[in-house]
This record gives structure tokens, C-alpha cells and sequence, in this order.
């Protein structure tokens, strides 16, 4: 399913979000929070939301945005509440050979958490690097809105 990569480019995104990390983590799983923040869009309605969570479980979330219908899948490969969560994805129209591998770890600190997204993306899509770095950036200031008080900062 996730071929491997040669030199796979690494994504690294960190923001610390004023929340525990168990309300960080749930908030990945939790498909009524995850439809706030997960590839949501200032312009887009979310259509769906379902998350399987599980090892080995799915996730499909769909936006509907003025480009068109925006399909989201994951496949979870590894559940550490609340440290550690592992994911494929694939944006459509991927096929099942372009899965990318996502993971999130989550460490407190004094005044929440701090969320560290890794995104293992095959050299094949070096061209969408900066356009994925600014959707996963945007994900995570969405999340902090959405369960944090305030964001404390972005390293």
C-alpha cells in the first residue's frame, strides 16, 4: 500500500496549542471536531467527516470547496494516546500507490502542548512541498482556534 521512498522529502510543522495534549490527540479522532479544523477551508462546506479510529481503521473527509468536491483519505497505522498517532494519506485523485505517511506527536508543556506534524512525501511530488507545508501550517493554526485559548507560538 505505501511504497518506499528513495530520500523521501520531510515535511516538519510544530505549533504549541494552549490545550492538553489528550484534547489535542482526541481532536484527530473525534470526527465532530475533526470536520472543524481537518482540511477545512475559510470557503468550503464540509460534506463528510467519518473516522474510523482505529489501527487499521479509515477516514475520508470531504470539503466541498468552488474548485470542486476536495477527497481526503487516511489509514491509521499507529494509535499512542496521547503521544503519537501514524497515518497514510492520500489526496484524490491519488491512486492507492501515492500514499504519503503523516505523524503526529504530541508533548506537554507548562501551558498545553506542543503538536510536531512530520509528512514523509515521496521526491515525485517535490513541486507541491511548499503548498503542502502551507496546508498542514494552515490545519494546525486551525486547530489551536478551534480547541486552544490562544497559540503561543510558531517554531
Amino acid at each position: 500500500l505505501f511504497r518506499s521512498m528513495t530520500d523521501p522529502i520531510i515535511l516538519t510543522v510544530s505549533r504549541d496549542i494552549a490545550a492538553p495534549p489528550e484534547q489535542v490527540f482526541n481532536a484527530w479522532l473525534d470526527p465532530a471536531v475533526a470536520r472543524r479544523f481537518l482540511f477545512a477551508t475559510p470557503d468550503g462546506e464540509m460534506l463528510t467527516c467519518e473516522i474510523d479510529a482505529r489501527v487499521g481503521g479509515r477516514g475520508l473527509i470531504v470539503e466541498r470547496r468552488p474548485s470542486g468536491d476536495a477527497r481526503h483519505r487516511l489509514l491509521f497505522e499507529e494509535i499512542d494516546r496521547p503521544r503519537r498517532l501514524v497515518f497514510l494519506f492520500a489526496a484524490d485523485p491519488a491512486e492507492e500507490g501515492q500514499w504519503t505517511r503523516v505523524t503526529i506527536e504530541i508533548a506537554a508543556t507548562a501551558t498545553g502542548a506542543r503538536l510536531t506534524l512530520t509528512h514523509a512525501m515521496d521526491p515525485a511530488w517535490a513541486a507541491y512541498e511548499e503548498q503542502t507545508r502551507r496546508g498542514w501550517t494552515m490545519i494546525l493554526d486551525t486547530l489551536s482556534d478551534t480547541i486552544g485559548s490562544d497559540t503561543i507560538g510558531d517554531k
